[in-house]
């Protein structure tokens, strides 16, 4: 239809250079999607700075069949060459996106991408790369002396982190994980409303011993339980504060002590205070650095 609106995607910011480049961009999803994301001789890395839209899901379709498909974690990457289709909900958000040419990586080794590889690289949680993406969009939004050098320094570095990320999955054990049927439980609880479940509860409700349920979690994700829990609750927190809700209401409904804990979790994980996420999802709002 004519007056069917249509996603947008607006670059905010950008810094490229002769081997990365990487973009701040906002997407603006007016209606449930089914769309693709093909990249071509490099790898793409995109982390959200705002929540993804509900549901946001994806699939290798060419690997995998029409029918598979995994979480989109707060980082995801896509190998160069592969196609990747990605569902979820109408909503806004605001993502980093890094492009590497494979030489970066391939110096350390290049990548086997069998299954194993792409599931996780739906759903990256390591730290270390958290934490350099977020150097970067600080580097990308507010460019100081030698930003192209300062870029180029932290794409090698990222290049590094991500390299050891794949070789840390392809040297996991393949045994020892648990049942992909009860991960889908442990997410479908932490979709819910209110505190952080105990391990206890997503113990009892995988059928499982807590130390059962503490070492086959690492072995299926790569992190430990605790920490994806914490995750998603800082994600569940930004789609409240997105939407309005108070820093002090938003402690409490994730089952924070008080807000200060609140906002020491947060600025840890997200980088900024719930109070600059919050005014950063205002309409136009364009704040200076922290």
């Amino acid at each position: 239809m004519a007056d069917d609106p249509q996603p947008s995607m607006v670059i905010e910011a950008e810094l490229a250079g002769r081997a990365f480049a990487a973009q701040i961009v906002r997407f603006d999803i007016p209606r449930p999607t089914d769309s693709l994301i093909a990249t071509d001789a490099r790898y793409q890395i995109n982390m959200c700075l705002t929540p993804r839209p509900l549901h946001a899901r994806a699939g290798y379709e060419a690997r995998w069949g029409r029918h598979r498909f995994e979480r989109l974690g707060d980082i995801f990457m896509v190998p160069p060459g592969e196609v990747l289709r990605c569902r979820g909900e109408r909503g806004q958000q605001t993502s980093l996106t890094c492009q590497i040419d494979p030489e970066m990586l391939d110096t350390f080794g290049a990548p086997q991408w069998d299954d194993r590889q792409l599931a996780a690289s739906l759903d990256i949680t390591s730290a270390r790369i958290r934490a350099l993406l977020f150097r970067l969009t600080g580097e990308v939004r507010y460019p100081g002396i030698g930003a192209e050098r300062m870029l180029a320094l932290l794409g090698e570095e990222l290049a590094i982190e991500i390299a050891r990320h794949c070789r840390e999955v392809h040297e996991r054990p393949a045994t020892g994980g648990i049942a992909s049927w009860r991960l889908r439980l442990i997410d479908e609880r932490l979709a819910e409303d209110g505190a952080a479940p105990s391990l206890g509860e997503l113990a009892a409700r995988c059928n499982l011993s807590v130390r059962q349920l503490t070492r086959g979690f690492r072995a299926s994700r790569g992190c430990s339980i605790g920490d994806y829990v914490e995750t998603r609750r800082i994600e569940a927190a930004k789609r409240l504060l997105a939407g309005g809700d108070s820093v002090k209401g938003v402690a409490f409904a994730m089952g924070f002590a008080s807000p200060s804990s609140f906002t020491f979790a947060f600025r840890r994980a997200v980088g900024v205070s719930p109070r600059q996420f919050r005014q950063r999802q205002a309409p136009g709002a364009r704040l200076g650095p922290n």
